[in-house]
């Protein structure tokens, strides 16, 4: 069986905040890497790393909700609609103050937090969802094995921090 193709992708830095975060777009970039290989997938894909407010206007805009999300996918869809087997796959959106707000009351560390957004954001760009249990339960155990390729540790378990 031949490895998929190297991922076509763009990391689009679009707030100040991200650059004080030297390794983003490398965390970025092998967390894709990780779950195209996981997931045998191969297309192209864009990232882009901006601030709550952007990501609010999205998250009006497209899903009617007015407030800021740590991240937002825009799957691109071939024809018949199969997201999985478009050569676009599509359109990734990261919140740095969301992802840096959660990633402290977790207690995980900033990169291991943008690398399992970028993993649940491109699972969903494939068609994987979280709507009931069982769909959850699978994008999970996925997410916990691209990330374990990473060295991140399992970010649905219980942080040590204490209020």
């Amino acid at each position: 069986m031949l490895a998929p193709a190297s991922p076509a992708l763009d990391v689009m830095i679009e707030a100040p905040a991200w650059s004080d975060q030297r390794d983003a777009e490398a965390t970025v970039r092998r967390a894709i890497a990780a779950a195209c290989d996981q997931v045998n997938a191969a297309g192209e894909t864009c990232v882009v790393l901006t601030d709550d407010a952007a990501v609010r206007g999205l998250n009006r805009t497209w899903r009617h909700i007015d407030r800021p999300t740590n991240v937002l996918s825009f799957p691109a869809t071939t024809p018949g609609g199969n997201p999985a087997s478009a050569i676009m796959l599509g359109d990734i959106v990261i919140a740095y103050e969301t992802t840096a707000s959660e990633a402290v009351a977790e207690g995980k560390p900033f990169l291991d937090h943008l690398a399992h957004l970028t993993v649940h954001g491109f699972l969903h760009l494939l068609g994987y969802d979280h709507a009931d249990d069982d769909q959850a339960e699978e994008m999970e155990r996925l997410e916990k094995e691209i990330l374990a390729t990473l060295g991140v540790k399992d970010p649905y378990l219980a942080s040590d921090v204490r209020a």
